[in-house]
């Protein structure tokens, strides 16, 4: 196909196609699809300035063309015909136009179809306080919250207000009924939207990604006055995760934090994906769950972060554990090599001995 006669509408429908999560628009390069994590070109020429322009402008109302030319990027949504829904954003680079686009999702997997582990369902069912999602980028913390909060849509009656940014995945009212804010599309800000949600008479919020002080006291003070409320961070582990939540802070605040989260805080999921081995299957998650329990309580008053991780693994009876168990079921069952199991592992020695049925804590084997 020649770019003369190359279709934005037609390339939405590749990616939908191919199960691409984003399609890239760029002067210089052939049109990129991002497939379970990996960038991959589309076999046609590469995309001239001006093809890129004829491409994407069209998409744009007269106000969005101001906004582009005044600060140099727009976001907007797309719906394209028969396709479905993308969140867009076309901007400016060395003199030409690009676009990131991505695709929005209405069918939600559920904890099964993720391979998540059963506990993730007694999560959901909290009817107060703050659950945290901690990853890297591109770890699945917008698909994991997906099926949680489509698990609470599909079992009890309640409103669910999410503030996102962007909006991934599109929830269909079921038992609950939802409202999803995306930022500078239906409001300018988390800070402006955090400042009015509670007024929205919500049972669960999801907060998105928890920023700053400002997002994650919001939140924090939303759980206090009887909410579910979701939040990610951006952290590798569950001990890790307290660190990030106190550095946005001053230390002359990191104890009353603390005393906050000790009474709303119930729980943490860290998770990372794998490549998968499996047939069918492209990327499998290994988590990490810590639950609120009296020891954690305890722990996260004194300040222990360092023994969270011991005390995740001797909670298994409630539900608890830790990233080494995650990786030890995935390889056992046949979901990954232990080689990409090794590289996730925070602890090599540590995974070798779960292999063989030796569990090994920070202070020495475990029971």
């Amino acid at each position: 196909m020649t770019n003369e006669a190359l279709k934005l509408d037609t390339l939405f429908s590749v990616a939908a196609k191919h199960m691409a999560s984003d399609l890239h628009i760029k002067a210089g390069k052939p049109p990129l699809l991002r497939i379970s994590g990996t960038i991959r070109a589309l076999e046609t020429q590469e995309l001239g300035a001006e093809d890129c322009e004829r491409l994407l402008l069209p998409m744009l109302s007269p106000e969005q063309k101001k906004h582009l030319d005044k600060l140099g990027g727009v976001d907007f949504a797309y719906s394209a015909p028969g396709v479905g829904r993308f969140r867009v954003n076309v901007f400016r680079q060395r003199g030409s136009i690009s676009m990131a686009a991505r695709r929005v999702l209405t069918d939600i997997p559920n904890f099964e179809q993720l391979h998540l582990p059963p506990v993730m369902s007694k999560i959901a069912e909290y009817a107060q306080g703050l659950i945290i999602l901690s990853g890297i980028t591109g770890s699945g913390k917008s698909t994991t919250l997906a099926a949680m909060l489509d698990h609470i849509n599909e079992t009890r009656r309640c409103h669910i207000v999410t503030i996102e940014d962007p909006i991934e995945y599109l929830l269909t009212d079921k038992k609950a009924f939802v409202n999803q804010r995306e930022i500078a599309i239906d409001v300018p800000s988390f800070k402006v939207a955090l400042k009015h949600v509670v007024r929205q008479d919500p049972d669960v919020i999801l907060v998105g990604e928890m920023r700053d002080d400002e997002t994650f006291a919001a939140g924090l003070t939303a759980a206090e006055t009887g909410h579910l409320v979701f939040g990610t961070l951006h952290s590798s582990s569950v001990a890790s995760t307290f660190g990030r939540i106190l550095e946005f802070f001053p230390p002359a605040r990191h104890e009353v934090v603390r005393t906050s989260l000790m009474f709303n805080l119930r729980a943490i999921v860290s998770q990372k994906l794998l490549p998968s081995i499996k047939e069918g299957i492209n990327l499998v998650p290994a988590t990490e769950v810590m639950l609120m329990t009296p020891i954690m309580r305890k722990l996260i008053k004194d300040g222990e972060d360092n023994k969270i991780t011991d005390a995740i693994r001797g909670g298994v009876e409630e539900g608890m554990h830790d990233f080494t168990e995650s990786l030890k079921n995935l390889v056992l069952n046949g979901f990954v090599e232990i080689k990409e199991a090794m590289e996730a592992a925070p602890n090599e020695e540590a995974l070798k001995m779960a292999l063989k049925g030796i569990r090994i804590g920070t202070h020495g084997i475990l029971g």
